[in-house]
């Protein structure tokens, strides 16, 4: 597996991150299998959210992985906390119970990295301030990031907030691809040109802040898969070909997608097969041509001004 800084960071980190929102999907020995299989390839640096399976899923990972002090030096651990039922909050009080809650989950004393999940739009970032600094300072949380926030966001927790942002996650696929059309569609009239970010995409790689796609296989908001979908022909025509051509499937090809933009992005997989899993890994040794890319992005409805 091939590695990347994360943000400002010092981690050295796999250019795949696991996603285990659907961990809770699989039984005990599924979910053993899929943890080991995972770190057989290198791939161990494993994102969490205390809301995926209401908690669950962070204790059906430690116990998969049989957690302890000689595993933990082994992996890293990203968890997220924002989200509540009905509302967001980004209190003092929540990020504090939230870091703890996770912890006894993870059976774990140190998280990685801790993400803020969803705008809250009530933050106060002199509240966040207070709770990263009394995080980092316990030792509970070592870096910090986002998700899911436009820049200006961003720079408003930074008015308080001393500690590096080193990551923000934020949906992108080849066909969820907002970020990177309105950059393109500059001063056009088409929908392509609204800039509905922010900037975002940008603004990340000139703070050296590490976008994290979620959600790379999808279409819409969670509405489905476009690999192998009949809604996409002409997209998937084109990934089978360059599929062939590099000799992987179609998964590593819409990942290596991804990985091709200078951004120095690290895709969240969500998939909770090994052998997908395998093939996302692959395509970090895949190096996409410019013109490969292009028709991909072409071939998903894009039309270039």
């Amino acid at each position: 597996m091939k590695t990347m800084k994360l943000g400002t960071s010092p981690l050295e980190v796999p250019v795949i991150a696991v996603g285990c929102m659907r961990i809770n999907s699989l039984d005990k020995l599924e979910a053993e299998r899929f943890v080991q299989g995972a770190m057989d390839i290198g791939a161990n640096f494993f994102d969490h959210a205390d809301i995926y399976g209401g908690g669950t899923c962070e204790e059906i990972f430690a116990d998969a992985i049989h957690m302890n002090a000689n595993v933990r030096e082994k992996i890293i651990l990203q968890s997220k906390c924002g989200i509540r039922k009905g509302m967001f909050d980004f209190s003092k009080e929540h990020i504090m119970e939230s870091v703890d809650n996770i912890l006894k989950r993870l059976k774990t004393e140190y998280l990685d990295i801790l993400l803020l999940h969803r705008p809250d739009a009530l933050v106060e970032p002199e509240e966040v301030a207070e709770a990263f600094d009394r995080l980092e300072s316990s030792g509970k949380v070592r870096h910090f990031g986002v998700s899911n926030q436009t820049p200006l966001q961003i720079q408003l927790l930074k008015k308080s907030v001393k500690q590096p942002l080193v990551a923000n996650q934020l949906q992108l696929s080849i066909t969820n691809a907002t970020m990177i059309s309105n950059g393109i569609n500059v001063n056009m009239l088409n929908d392509s040109a609204v800039d509905r970010d922010g900037g975002i995409l940008d603004f990340c790689r000139l703070n050296d802040i590490t976008i994290q796609p979620w959600s790379p296989f999808q279409y819409g908001f969670f509405e489905g898969v476009f690999l192998d979908n009949e809604k996409f022909p002409e997209l998937n025509l084109k990934i089978d070909e360059i599929a062939a051509k590099y000799e992987v499937s179609n998964t590593t090809i819409a990942i290596a997608w991804i990985l091709r933009h200078p951004a120095r992005m690290q895709p969240v997989t969500g998939t909770m097969n090994i052998n997908r899993l395998i093939d996302c890994a692959k395509a970090g040794d895949i190096q996409l041509t410019r013109q490969e890319w292009y028709e991909i992005y072409r071939a998903a409805g894009n039309v270039l001004p």
